[in-house]
């Protein structure tokens, strides 16, 4: 068997080996990246939240300083109508 007969059996060897290579990395990859979506739209969707989150206490807080000035106006008014003999 000279070099040349070796080089081309080699050849022929490690192609098979190279393809399975490239089909393993290729697969690493492609659920590597799905792997990366997912942590980011995992991110994003928990940045989307929080912010929504915040925005539905600042809501609430307004809404119970609203009901609070409206319980202060109708006792006002309750103390009016009686001042002036009526019934509340």
């Amino acid at each position: 068997m000279d070099a040349a007969m070796v080089t081309a059996l080699g050849a022929l060897l490690a192609s098979p080996l190279a393809a399975a290579a490239a089909v393993y990395g290729s697969r690493g990859a492609i659920r590597a990246a799905r792997e990366g979506g997912v942590i980011g739209g995992y991110d994003s969707l928990t940045a989307r939240l929080t912010a929504e989150r915040d925005k539905a206490e600042k809501d609430q807080a307004a809404a119970e300083g609203l009901v609070d000035r409206l319980e202060l106006e109708v006792a006002r008014l309750r103390l009016l109508v009686t001042q002036l003999g009526g019934t509340p």
